[in-house]
């Protein structure tokens, strides 16, 4: 076997054998593929793509590049949840508790947030002394006791995914289907849970901009799944808008313990959390759609979710009473308001946007060395079609490492896209 020959077959769309795919893999990841060949057979694949089976292959071979979790020691239904990524998307500290208070054990491998789209675990790191940095024996005994935990992702987990994304970076080929789907599916493979759901957005805010895409790449991902023998199943969502009113670590945090104290029973996110959640326990087979959406709804409502997370938080460090007081989060120095100067309406939102808003304000990163603010970021006080008084506030901006919000301010209002309207008084 050589590139040369993986190259062409490509090229004129000839599909590669199994054994050819691995090869490839390997070669790479062992340094003895250099980058300018395999940039090329990246962009064959951008322009020709995959088969089903060449992209199961590659995916594979990718997953068996590195570590492969053993979870043989959680007793129980393991089940992982993936989501393509968002603005304001805080839903795994809530699925995560809430799926656990119903018997499904959730341990949950993620990564800190780069450019506009927030990590879980910089959301987590923002309660005080919570640890995510745990030797994997004490996370097995945490996801035993509690149902959930959270830790850092394995240094040396796919490593052909971290070679292989920094060169589709790098060369213009991070848009293809096969390759986002062997990407996502090979690093949620070897963390191994038996059931995995797959959260995939569209909109101005995700990275797949139509809903016609979005099911693409769904589809594409429940095939591999299931033919690398887990339960698998993909939700569509709408990132068209911010997930929730809050945008950034902290602020995050306390939106999602409000809907695990039942201070928010309604609206998008928490809806999206019910059925995220129900989802789950279908796959781990706790019972029909209807049966399992009552026992999320009611893993929430009888406060058994927030038991789980509170417990969570004391086991890994945190301060759990941040579950009953979210004034203990870290607290921001500086605010601003913005405020419509006329009455208007919202007619859409640059989801993107608003989440390099954040960033500008300290809740993101750059690149992979910066530190994050947790107390920066944005609370939403309005949503696509309302109709909002002149004086009224549109959003709130909060930072500690950042005073001066003229820049900030001017590009989170260019974000809204709103027209004059008329606003009756009485």
């Amino acid at each position: 076997m050589n590139i040369l020959d993986i190259i062409n077959k490509t090229k004129r769309s000839e599909p590669l054998s199994t054994k050819e795919i691995k090869w490839l893999v390997k070669s790479y990841t062992d340094g003895e593929i250099p980058d300018y060949q395999m940039s090329s057979w990246l962009m064959a694949v951008r322009i020709n793509g995959l088969t089903d089976d060449e992209t199961v292959a590659l995916t594979l071979a990718m997953r068996d590049s590195g570590d492969i979790l053993d979870l043989s020691c959680i007793d129980g239904i393991t089940a992982d949840k993936h989501s393509t990524g968002g603005v304001g998307d805080k839903t795994t500290l809530v699925i995560g508790p809430a799926a656990a208070a119903c018997g499904v054990h959730v341990p949950k491998m993620s990564g800190r947030g780069l450019g506009h789209t927030g990590g879980t675990i910089d959301k987590l790191e923002s309660i005080p002394g919570f640890s995510t940095d745990l030797p994997f024996s004490r996370f097995a005994e945490i996801v035993n006791e509690t149902g959930f935990a959270v830790i850092s992702q394995s240094g040396n987990l796919c490593p052909a995914d971290k070679k292989m994304y920094a060169l589709r970076s790098a060369t213009g080929t991070v848009d293809s289907l096969p390759l986002i789907c062997a990407s996502v599916m090979s690093k949620k493979l070897a963390t191994n849970a038996a059931c995995l759901l797959l959260d995939v957005k569209y909109g101005s805010g995700a990275f797949m901009k139509t809903s016609e895409d979005a099911k693409k790449l769904a589809d594409l991902m429940e095939r591999v799944g299931i033919a690398a023998g887990k339960k698998v199943k993909a939700e569509i969502s709408d990132m068209n808008s911010p997930l929730g009113k809050a945008i950034g670590n902290a602020l995050e945090v306390k939106e999602a313990i409000e809907i695990l104290q039942g201070k928010i029973t309604e609206g998008y996110l928490y809806e999206l959390c019910i059925r995220l959640t129900a989802d789950i326990l279908m796959l781990a087979g706790k019972g029909s759609d209807e049966e399992c959406l009552a026992m999320a709804r009611d893993s929430i409502s009888s406060g058994k979710a927030l038991n789980v997370l509170r417990r969570t938080i004391e086991l890994q460090g945190g301060d759990p009473a941040v579950c009953d007081d979210t004034s203990l989060l870290p607290q921001p120095q500086s605010h601003y308001t913005i405020r419509a100067s006329s009455d208007i309406k919202i007619n859409s939102i640059d989801c993107e946007e608003l989440g390099m808003v954040s960033l500008i304000l300290g809740a993101g990163r750059i690149s992979k060395e910066d530190s994050v603010d947790p107390t920066a970021g944005i609370i939403m006080e309005c949503k696509v079609g309302d109709k909002i008084a002149s004086g009224a506030p549109i959003m709130r901006l909060y930072s500690t490492v950042c005073s001066d919000f003229a820049d900030a301010a001017v590009r989170a209002q260019d974000a809204l896209n709103y027209t004059a309207c008329r606003i009756a008084t009485y």
